[in-house]
C-alpha cells in the first residue's frame, strides 16, 4: 500500500516535529524526488542538494529557525530548506523569471537571513548575528562545506567566532567535493578522518551512544569523552580546537535519527562548536552519486529508465572555445600553467588537466591565493593563465593590484561568465570586472566577439607584456563574424559592418546582438555599422573619432555602465576634445538584475537585439530631424 505523501502537508518546519522517525525518512525521499523532478526540467544545482537532505531536515527538526538563525555558505544547497519553509507550492518556478531564486533570498522568506551565492562568508555573517544578539535569545547555525571552509574569509571567520561567549554552531558538511573533488592539505586531513575505524564505528553507533548520554550538566562531559576518543586517532579536533572551537564528529549525514540526537545535544552549548557531518554528494540518486561533478549544476535533462540524458549541443560554448585555444598553445609552450579556483569543470580546464596534469593547479575556493600564486609563478618564469568566473574574480582584486600589476608580472586572466549569467542571478553576474580592473595600471582588457577571436585573443594575451584579462560570457559562441579574423593589435578595434547612418560600438558579448540589430534596421531601410571594440583598455580613440564623425554612436556592453567600457569611450572622447553629444551608452543599470533566462535579462535591461535596434533607430531619427526641418 502506497504511503501518503508528506511534503504537500509541510507548511512550515514546525510540521516536522509531528512526524515519526519513519516518516522523516519518507519525507527525505519525497524531497529528493521533488528536487530531481524540478531540476531535470529547469536545470540547477542537483547533487549538492541531494547530499544535504537529511541534514536539512534534522536542523529544522531541532532548531526553530523562525526564531533561531540559519546561514548557508554559498547557498546552492538550499533547495531542501526552501521545500521545508513554505515554498514547496512554488518550487516548480525555481530559477525562472519571477520565480524562486536558486539561492537563499530574504525577499522570499524570513527563514533566509542573507542572499548568498559566494563561498566563505557564512561564518562571518553568522558571527555578526550572534554578536548582535548579546542576550542569546536565538541560536545561530552556519552550514559550511569542506570546500568553502578553506577559503581565507571562512578561516578569518572561525578565528574571530571562536571568541564568542555564547551558543554558536558551525556544521561542517564534508562530502569531499566542491564542484570537482576538493584539493589541498585540509581535504587530505578530512579524508583521513573519514577513513578511520573510529569514524566507521561512529557512523553505526552514534545514536546508540547518545541514548546513554545523560541530560543536564553532564551532557558536555559525555560529549567531550566522545570527542576525545576521536581526537586520539584522528586530527579533526586538533585542527579546529586550535582555533578555540569545540569539535564533535564526524557524524553520518544521512542518518536522521543520529543527526537529530547529536544536534539536540550540541544545540544549547554556550560556546562555539563545530559539528563535522559526513555526507555523500548526490546521495539517493545513482547517476548523481556516480558523477557528482556533472550533476553539481546540470542543464535540463530527460530521465530515461533512471538515467539522465542531455540534449545534444549544436554549438560549442565560450568555455569550451577558451579551453581549446589554451590547450593548443600549451602543447607548444611548456611555460604555460593553468590555475583555477575549484572550477576545473565550469571553466573547462578539465581538458587542460587531462593533457597537462602537471601544469594544472586547482587551489580550491581560494581566488586570492590563485592570483597571488600566479604572481609567484610569473616571477619564476612561468606563463600562468588564471581561469575564474568574473563574479568570483572580484574576490581577488587586491592580488591583481598588488601581486601582479604592481610587480609588472605577465599573468593572463580568463574571466568566464562575464556579464549576465541567467538563472543563477544577481550574486553570479560578472558586471564589475571592467570597472575594477580598468583602474589598475598596466592591466590590458580585451574581449572576443566569436570563436576565431577567442583564439586570436589568446595569442595576443600570451605574447603580451604585463597582466591581461580576457572576458567572455556564459553560453554558446555565436555565429562567426563576417570576413577573416585579423590578429589582435593593442588598442585597435575591428569594423565588422560598415554603415552610413550610425554605428554600434560593441564590446565582447554585445557584438553578436549588435550585428543582429543592424540586420533588423536594414530591413527598415537604415544602414548602421558595427564596430567590434576588442579592447576596453586601451580604447581605440581613433576609432571613436571616426565613428562620431559618421553619425550617432551607440556604445553597448554587458557590464555596469558605471566605470565600464562606455565610460572608457567617453574618457577617450574627452581627451581628444570630441563632441560626444551623439554618443549614447547602453549597459547594465545601477541595480541588481534578478534571475531569469539570459535572453530575458538582456531584454529587461535593453541589451537584446530588438532593444538595440529601437535605441539606434531613435538616435538616427533624432540626428536627421534638424536637417529635415531646415530643408522645408
Amino acid at each position: 500500500m502506497a504511503q501518503e505523501p508528506l511534503l504537500d502537508h509541510i507548511d512550515s518546519p514546525r510540521s516536522l516535529r509531528r512526524l515519526s522517525s519513519e516518516q522523516l525518512q519518507q519525507l527525505a525521499g519525497e524531497v529528493r524526488r521533488r528536487i530531481e523532478q524540478v531540476v531535470s526540467g529547469r536545470g540547477g544545482h542537483l547533487a549538492s542538494n541531494l547530499g544535504v537532505t537529511e541534514l536539512t531536515i534534522a536542523l529544522h527538526y531541532v532548531f526553530d529557525f523562525a526564531r533561531d538563525r540559519l546561514v548557508f555558505d554559498v547557498g546552492h544547497q538550499c533547495y531542501p530548506h526552501k521545500l521545508l519553509t513554505g515554498r514547496a507550492g512554488r518550487f516548480d518556478t525555481l530559477r525562472q523569471g519571477g520565480g524562486l531564486s536558486g539561492y537563499p533570498a530574504p525577499v522570499e522568506s524570513p527563514y533566509d537571513p542573507f542572499a548568498t551565492g559566494h563561498a566563505g562568508a557564512a561564518i562571518s555573517t553568522a558571527a555578526g548575528l550572534a554578536w548582535a544578539d548579546g542576550a542569546a535569545t536565538s541560536r545561530v547555525v552556519a552550514v559550511v562545506g569542506d570546500a568553502s571552509i578553506v577559503n581565507g574569509l571562512a578561516l578569518e571567520g572561525i578565528n574571530n567566532a571562536a571568541v564568542l561567549r555564547r551558543q554558536f554552531l558551525i556544521v561542517l558538511n564534508d562530502n569531499s567535493m566542491a564542484i570537482d573533488r576538493t584539493r589541498g592539505g585540509l581535504a587530505g586531513v578530512l579524508d583521513r578522518i573519514r577513513m578511520t575505524e573510529t569514524y566507521d564505528e561512529l557512523k553505526h553507533s552514534t545514536e546508540r551512544f547518545l541514548q546513554h548520554v545523560p541530560f543536564g550538566g553532564e551532557v558536555y562531559d559525555a560529549l567531550r569523552h566522545l570527542r576525545d576518543g576521536l581526537r586520539s586517532s584522528v586530527h579533526g579536533g586538533q585542527i579546529f580546537e586550535s582555533f578555540g572551537l569545540r569539535y564533535f564528529g564526524p557524524v553520518d549525514g544521512h542518518d536522521i535519527d543520529a543527526l537529530v540526537a547529536v544536534l539536540s545535544r550540541v544545540a544549547n552549548m554556550k560556546r562555539p562548536v563545530l559539528l563535522h557531518v559526513h555526507t555523500q554528494k548526490g546521495h539517493g540518486v545513482d547517476y548523481a552519486v556516480e558523477d557528482p561533478t556533472t550533476f553539481h549544476s546540470p542543464s535540463a535533462f530527460e530521465l530515461r529508465d533512471g538515467r539522465a540524458v542531455f540534449a545534444g549541443k549544436t554549438r560549442p560554448t565560450w568555455s569550451q572555445t577558451f579551453a581549446d585555444a589554451l590547450c593548443a598553445r600549451a602543447d607548444a609552450d611548456e611555460r604555460i600553467v593553468a590555475i583555477t579556483a575549484a572550477m576545473p569543470d565550469g571553466t573547462r580546464l578539465t581538458r587542460f588537466r587531462d593533457r597537462h596534469e602537471d601544469r594544472c593547479i586547482d587551489v580550491g575556493i581560494s581566488e586570492a591565493h590563485a592570483v597571488a600564486l600566479a604572481g609567484g609563478l610569473a616571477r619564476a618564469g612561468k606563463l600562468p593563465v588564471v581561469a575564474l568566473y568574473a563574479t568570483f574574480a572580484q574576490r581577488a582584486v587586491d592580488q591583481v593590484f598588488h601581486d601582479v600589476a604592481l610587480q609588472d608580472q605577465h599573468v593572463v586572466f580568463c574571466l568566464d561568465r562575464a556579464g549576465l549569467v541567467g538563472a543563477d542571478g544577481a550574486s553570479h553576474h560578472g558586471f564589475m570586472d571592467i570597472a575594477t580592473l580598468r583602474a589598475i595600471p598596466r592591466v590590458t582588457l580585451l574581449a572576443p566577439g566569436d570563436a576565431a577571436e577567442m583564439s586570436a585573443a589568446m595569442d595576443f594575451a600570451l605574447a603580451a607584456d604585463g597582466p591581461v584579462a580576457i572576458r567572455y560570457p556564459r553560453g554558446d559562441v555565436p555565429a562567426d563574424l563576417p570576413g577573416d579574423c585579423p590578429p589582435f593589435e593593442l588598442g585597435r578595434a575591428r569594423t565588422v559592418r560598415d554603415g552610413a547612418d550610425g554605428t554600434f560600438l560593441a564590446y565582447g558579448a554585445m557584438v553578436a546582438p549588435a550585428m543582429e540589430a543592424a540586420g533588423l534596421l536594414a530591413e527598415r531601410g537604415r544602414d548602421v555599422g558595427v564596430v567590434n571594440a576588442r579592447f576596453a583598455k586601451p580604447v581605440d580613440a581613433s576609432c571613436v573619432a571616426r565613428c562620431l564623425a559618421g553619425g550617432p554612436v551607440l556604445v553597448c556592453e554587458d557590464h555596469a555602465r558605471t566605470g565600464g567600457f562606455g565610460s572608457a569611450v567617453l574618457e577617450a572622447a574627452a581627451e581628444r576634445g570630441l563632441d560626444a553629444s551623439r554618443l549614447r551608452l547602453l549597459g547594465l543599470p545601477d541595480r541588481f538584475v534578478a534571475h531569469a533566462a539570459r535572453g530575458e535579462q538582456l531584454a529587461d535591461v535593453g541589451l537584446d537585439a530588438s532593444s538595440l535596434a529601437e535605441a539606434m533607430a531613435a538616435m538616427v531619427s533624432s540626428a536627421a530631424a534638424p536637417h529635415q526641418s531646415g530643408s522645408r
